[in-house]
């Protein structure tokens, strides 16, 4: 049986729960994008993946609260091996630049899987790796059951990354699926 890979493909496309805007572009149609490449690459390789948005145009729940857990309920139901959910980043600070991951704990399979993801992003983007942290907080780390990691694979409010995740979403696909598939100990 082929290993189930969850991609959660952030936010909606509208409110409730649409994402950062900035530099002309939304985290939510970037990710989109990002995420359908990355699905294709992982299939290409033999992998089951699930996308949390099959279309654009999918919108999840009725409220924040309700898209969080709808993606999470359908990564549990379908009995998913890995959770990844792609963002992109946003701060004050406009310099801000790179790719970081965060996981429910540090003393986890989901950090060897992040730290792959990280190391082939930055090999595919060219982008700082800006490491694993630990969130608690967030819910689709701590509410799913299985390893999952929250990666932010650019910063939406620093101009170059912007443009990098729109005009080459590829690359960002690319470095996704080499992380998952070096995890996995099939690159």
């Amino acid at each position: 049986m082929a290993t189930k890979i969850y991609i959660d493909q952030g936010h909606n496309p509208r409110n409730p729960n649409a994402g950062a805007e900035a530099n002309g572009y939304r985290e939510q149609d970037l990710v989109y994008a990002i995420g359908v490449r990355t699905a294709a690459i992982l299939r290409a390789a033999g992998l089951d993946v699930r996308l949390s948005r099959p279309t654009a145009e999918t919108q999840l729940g009725t409220s924040t609260s309700s898209s969080l857990i709808t993606r999470v309920n359908d990564a549990n139901t379908w009995g998913a091996d890995y959770f990844i959910s792609l963002h992109a980043n946003a701060s004050e600070i406009t310099s801000a630049s790179g790719s970081e991951a965060f996981v429910f704990s540090l003393d986890s399979e989901a950090t060897a899987l992040a730290e792959n993801i990280l190391t082939q992003l930055n090999y595919a983007t060219g982008l700082p790796n800006r490491g694993v942290t630990a969130r608690t907080g967030l819910y689709v780390l701590r509410r799913t059951r299985m390893p999952a990691t929250l990666i932010e694979l650019g910063f939406i409010t620093n101009p170059y990354d912007a443009e990098l995740m729109a005009e080459d979403p590829e690359s960002f696909a690319r470095g996704v699926s080499n992380g998952v598939l070096a995890y996995l100990g099939m690159l």
